[in-house]
């Protein structure tokens, strides 16, 4: 069994990605899975397209995209990616895309992943978690969408979803009061038994259970 894990680069003027941190610091094995960690760039077409090459590489049974949602408090896997961009910023390259990201495709894929199971195991382990129903309408979402598609076009039987991290406490030091944020070893711990859960769990996301959400 293998997991490969992705983590985004920095984006936005930003120092540091927690995603990127949290990643860096997984264990090299979970739940006797091994555990194969990239970096993707914050770049539209260009992050999926890192996603994909890492799993042509390495042909994981399971995969997993990290990213950064600022201003959340718990570590949220994501139940669905949808087949739009919105980008309120522009990316690492300056693109700012708005439309389909997949001419042709379904509206929306959801996670084959155990979502509901990984919350309940995050909690588990101390760590506030929640199901969300958002991954947002830039980078995050496109990689989702992205890696959905292709795990069900190119891919069948390789399990997928996206977590997303709330802000590493170092970054809210220079933000306003009362901004939420989380220490990179509570991700690492939250991630970890998320990824045990993942590897050890069903392959339907909405089978896992109900009655975890946020």
């Amino acid at each position: 069994m293998k997991v490969l894990v992705t983590g985004f680069e920095p984006f936005d003027g930003a120092s540091i990605n927690p995603a990127l941190e949290a990643v860096r610091r997984l264990p090299a094995r979970i739940a006797g899975a091994d555990v194969v960690t990239v970096q993707i760039p914050v770049v539209f077409e260009k992050d999926a397209a890192a996603v994909d090459a890492a799993i042509d590489a390495e042909r994981p049974d399971v995969v997993l995209c990290i990213g950064q949602a600022g201003g959340r408090s718990h570590i949220t896997p994501e139940f669905v990616g949808i087949n739009f961009a919105n980008a309120r910023i522009p990316d690492n390259e300056g693109n700012q895309p708005v439309g389909a990201l997949v001419e042709g495709a379904p509206d929306a894929y959801f996670a084959t992943v155990p979502v509901f199971a990984m919350v309940d195991a995050a909690r588990a382990a101390g760590v506030p978690a929640a199901v969300s129903y958002t991954a947002g309408t830039f980078c995050c979402n496109e990689v989702l969408y992205r890696l959905l598609h292709s795990l069900a076009t190119r891919h069948p039987g390789v399990r997928g979803g996206f977590v997303h991290v709330p802000y590493a406490t170092e970054q809210a030091v220079s933000m306003g009061e009362g901004t939420a944020s989380m220490s990179v070893d509570m991700m690492v711990a939250g991630l970890t038994a998320m990824i045990e859960a993942a590897v050890t769990g069903s392959d339907d996301a909405v089978s896992a259970g109900e009655g975890t959400e946020q």
